[in-house]
């Protein structure tokens, strides 16, 4: 499969960032007096965006829904790195990529500012030509607008994109911006979810890109 860049999706797929939102999320549900979840069940409430992520969480209680998610994204935003980590094998792949002249971009339905935070953070010696996070006024994944500015930033064609994902929604957006949609493993969903999505290539470690 030849391709010239690798667009990556973050949660799930660079970064392992589950315990950290469930954290956050459990206790602005309890500050508001709502139940919590299960860390596993973030798994599938996460991926469509902070709004979505409240509107999930919250159950019938739709009135404290942008009450919760105030509360959970001033707390996210200040602890968002105390467990979350890179993949074993991402920043090593990402090395490889690198060395290899294969221009690097992450896309994710997270904050914008928490996006750049969290890469800046974990990946500070990659130079990634754009790191987009949702921002007001574009619509989240699986829309295809951020993905086709990130193509046009680099003056590439989108077929010239790998999009590496870990949901549906990943292999969806990646699909309707005519880019190559390559699932992986490791993340919050399973492989089945992934080639239902349209997933050309499934990855079970990061360094099977370079294969």
């Amino acid at each position: 499969m030849m391709y010239q860049a690798v667009l990556f999706d973050l949660d799930g797929t660079l970064t392992n960032t589950l315990e950290d939102i469930a954290f956050a999320m459990n206790r602005a549900l309890r500050l508001h007096g709502l139940g919590e979840h299960p860390v596993a069940a973030y798994r599938y409430f996460v991926g469509d965006g902070a709004k979505t992520l409240a509107h999930r969480v919250v159950g019938e209680r739709h009135d404290l829904e942008a009450d919760v998610l105030q509360d959970y994204q001033a707390y996210y935003q200040e602890h968002s790195l105390v467990k979350s980590r890179p993949y074993d094998g991402v920043v090593e792949m990402l090395h490889a990529l690198q060395e290899k002249g294969v221009r690097l971009c992450v896309f994710s339905n997270k904050p914008h500012a928490d996006t750049c935070r969290v890469v800046a953070h974990f990946f500070p010696e990659i130079r990634f030509d754009a790191v987009r996070g949702q921002m007001e006024g574009v619509p989240v994944k699986p829309d295809p607008a951020g993905a086709l500015a990130i193509a046009q930033q680099l003056g590439l064609e989108p077929g010239d994109f790998l999009y590496l994902g870990d949901t549906n929604v990943d292999m969806r957006c990646a699909r309707a911006a005519g880019m190559h949609p390559v699932g992986v493993t490791w993340g919050f969903r399973e492989a089945d979810e992934l080639l239902e999505a349209g997933a050309e290539r499934l990855l079970h470690h990061p360094m099977d890109l370079l294969v």
